[in-house]
């Protein structure tokens, strides 16, 4: 782009509705108001040369009687050439171009130089727009699309206020060419094996009788041969080998026959497939260098090159597809190298093939695979600092230790042991201020890069092998003024992706041991007063299997619109049950402690629309789960239950501050452990846009509630019913991230917009802050 002159003239606080004074408020709002006015004072129109006008965008119309299939992705192959872009824009300004402007002064001082330099944002002008060659793009397009002969004309639009320009390109279409047959020539290739290969591939063709002209469609299909003929070992072709030529003499009405051909002079090794003669694998390769290796170990006719034993050859093997004697197929050398980097132990997989001189009777050629595997530093030990602020008014340190042993016993194990401490105090919390939460953790896990099974079945799966994984942890919890809580946990269970979209994971064992300690006499009033939540402390022994099914969409970021699924079942007490005795309290206890038995079942759906290219995006998130006590329980456990509220959930209410149903404590800052239930449903629906480079901002509403299977004298209201929608509480509000990399920094304000008990009311006097790492979905 061309330079233009240019002219002379050049600490986080909690904020919620009980700490909140109407001064404090007029505040924040003024504050609002006079940012709003700075922004509209950074108008960059002052700055544009005389004899200049911004280019604010393009449309192209396509005028047309005809029905054409495919007509939205036609429209946007025409709307990618529309180049550039213009000048981005914020709330009907462009502060990035703004800051352009000061940053160009001649002396523009360090703010505004720095801002130039990291937010600042070059002039697109019209005198840069070529209207022409992009008529003659687009006419070039359409013919590629079978519509010869249509016709482009466009219109210029001044705006000599707002100094903008912007272009309207109308197509006229006419009729496309379509397709009547498509042939494969013989007279160069029936003499080939080739042919033969692409015959039976036929079958599966992109092409398609009817459908019209399309260049991109051609060279998708030439793709598909070469991918095809590829996976049956022709390493050395290539789609540029294959042409198609397109013949409308036999034809009066816009059709046409196409047939497929091979180029002249092809190399005579790339007509021939190849197999693989030699496997070598070297499982502790230096990528600073090639090592003598004199230790070979012999496994499955595959070579394992190591002086010493870094990985155990017969570990290592069943993750190698790439196998002597079979033909060369590249896609099975994806697999095997997704397969290596998901051990987890090596950094960098490389598969080399090497061809040889030896040809077979056949005419086959053959291949040798050298496998290079580097690996990742054995021993790692890794530090997290956290801030942590809460909607409840809860805030204080955290702090992290996690050290990783890889290759434990030299077949690919994972040993981690992960340590957390974090404290947190309550401030403004009404009769609760000044109680202090103190949470300590420690947790070792073992996994395998295998399934532990009985029967060795990994053989069987193709894409990557499961892991099996074994935890054992401890969680104490000290909450002051109330209880102390001290938790066992073990599990034994896998985890398998099963493609690049689903993940499965199941626990067959799954075990907890949690043990309400020192209570406070308030406390102990509490649960005097709710029988069902002392009944959810002293389920001591939670044993089941849990399974969880992942799929996510957001993987595949060509997309325009991506699911995400995720579903939770869990269940317990029914093996427990066989083994269990009766107290004299009527309860059944297993090993002398009484143990929990319920289902619970919970789906999180997703749905994330790209709206354009700069990042726009609609999210719709809907949450629905239950939790069936029975058998030995009549409540669910305290850790089994669920809770509405706070940055991850329904933002404009605090942490836990939703429900159960209609109920409503006496005092909201002290019933952090009352408002939970079995039932959990929740709506979310957020519009996110980028503000500047690493600053992007969100407007959202949320919906949801908790409710009790059964009533609760002590939780009057709590019970669902078939009035659950008029019981939902509803907030909105907006939303900045800093987001740098994907390391997210997310800070949210909402307001409720109703609450379970009162009707519709927009309490902007009343606004909830809430802190977070990551996004909420």
């Amino acid at each position: 782009m061309k330079k233009r002159p240019i002219p002379k003239q050049l600490k986080t606080k909690n904020l919620t509705s009980s700490a909140l004074s109407m001064k404090t408020i007029t505040i924040k709002y003024l504050f609002c108001i006079s940012i709003l006015a700075l922004l509209s004072a950074c108008s960059a129109k002052k700055f544009v040369p005389d004899d200049e006008s911004l280019y604010s965008g393009s449309t192209i119309e396509l005028n047309d009687t005809l029905t054409i299939e495919n007509r939205g992705a036609l429209q946007t192959k025409l709307n990618g050439l529309l180049k550039p872009e213009p000048n981005s824009k914020f709330l009907g300004m462009r502060p990035n171009l703004y800051f352009y402007y000061k940053g160009q002064k001649e002396k523009p001082g360090f703010i505004n130089k720095f801002l130039s330099k990291k937010l600042g944002e070059e002039p697109v002008y019209f005198s840069d727009i070529n209207v022409n060659s992009t008529e003659d793009l687009i006419l070039n397009r359409l013919s590629n699309s079978g519509f010869f002969s249509s016709r482009v004309s466009s219109k210029v639009k001044i705006d000599s206020t707002a100094k903008t320009t912007k272009v309207k390109y109308t197509v006229k279409l006419t009729p496309p060419y379509r397709m009547e047959k498509y042939v494969i020539e013989r007279d160069t290739l029936d003499t080939l094996a080739l042919y033969t290969q692409i015959e039976k591939s036929m079958k599966n063709a992109v092409i398609k009788k009817e459908m019209r002209f399309n260049l991109d469609a051609m060279k998708g299909e030439r793709r598909r041969i070469d991918s095809y003929l590829k996976d049956k070992g022709y390493y050395n072709f290539n789609e540029d080998f294959l042409i198609f030529e397109a013949d409308t003499n036999a034809y009066d009405d816009k059709r046409f026959d196409l047939f497929l051909n091979l180029k002249n002079k092809i190399p005579e090794k790339s007509l021939v497939p190849y197999e693989i003669n030699e496997v070598n694998i070297y499982p502790n390769y230096s990528v600073e260098g090639k090592s003598e290796y004199r230790d070979t170990t012999v496994v499955n006719a595959i070579k394992f090159v190591q002086d010493d034993v870094f990985f155990k050859p017969k570990r290592l093997s069943p993750y190698i597809l790439v196998k002597p004697g079979e033909k060369y197929n590249p896609r099975l050398s994806k697999y095997t190298s997704r397969r290596l980097s998901n051990i987890g132990t090596y950094k960098f997989v490389n598969i080399d093939y090497v061809e040889n001189d030896t040809v077979t009777k056949n005419g086959v050629r053959q291949l040798d695979a050298n496998i290079y595997l580097s690996p990742m530093n054995k021993r790692a030990l890794r530090l997290e600092l956290q801030g942590v602020t809460k909607s409840n008014n809860f805030a204080g340190p955290g702090i992290g230790l996690t050290y990783t042993d890889r290759n434990f016993f030299k077949g690919g194990e994972l040993f981690r042991i992960n340590t957390n401490f974090g404290y947190e105090k309550q401030f403004s919390g009404g009769t609760s201020e000044g109680s202090s939460s103190l949470q300590l953790g420690l947790k070792t896990s073992l996994t395998f890069p295998r399934l532990l099974f009985p029967i060795d079945i990994n053989n069987r799966f193709k894409y990557a092998i499961p892991k099996t994984k074994v935890e054992v942890g401890f969680d104490y919890l000290n909450r002051t003024q109330l209880y102390q809580l001290n938790s066992f946990s073990t599990s034994f269970g896998y985890v398998w992706t099963a493609n690049k979209y689903v993940t499965h994971k199941l626990n067959p064992i799954n075990i907890n041991y949690v043990s309400l300690g020192k209570t406070s006499d308030e406390f102990e009033k509490v649960l005097d007063e709710n029988p069902f939540l002392r009944q959810s402390f002293e389920q001591k022994f939670i044993a089941g299997l849990t399974y969880g099914f992942t799929y996510n969409g957001l993987v595949d970021q060509s997309r325009k619109g991506a699911f995400y699924f995720d579903l939770n079942f869990d269940i317990a007490g029914n093996a427990l049950d066989l083994f269990g005795k009766e107290n004299e309290e009527g309860s059944k206890t297993f090993l002398g402690l009484r143990y929990a038995q319920y289902a619970k079942l919970d789906m999180d759906i997703r749905y994330h629309l790209k709206l354009d290219s700069k990042g726009q995006t609609l999210i719709a998130r809907l949450f629905g789960g239950v939790g069936l006590p029975y058998g030995n329980s009549k409540a669910l456990p305290f850790v089994k239950q669920y809770f509405s509220g706070g940055p991850y959930s329904i933002r404009a209410f605090k942490i836990r501050g939703l429900g159960p149903g209609t109920y409503e404590p006496e005092d909201p800052n002290s019933s952090y452990f009352d408002q939970a239930g079995d039932i959990r449903l929740e709506a979310n629906l957020e519009y996110r846009f980028p503000i500047m480079q690493y600053l992007k901002g969100a407007v959202f509403a949320d919906a949801g509630n908790v409710w009790l299977t059964k009533e609760n004298e002590a939780l009057p209201g709590g019970k669902f019913s078939s009035d659950f929608i008029n019981q939902l509480g509803v907030g909105a509000g907006i939303g900045l991230r800093i987001d740098v990399q994907g390391f997210v920094i997310r800070f949210d304000l909402a307001s409720p917009l109703k609450t379970p008990n009162t009707p519709w009311k927009f309490e902007y006097d009343s606004p909830v802050f809430n802190f977070a790492i990551g996004y909420p979905f």
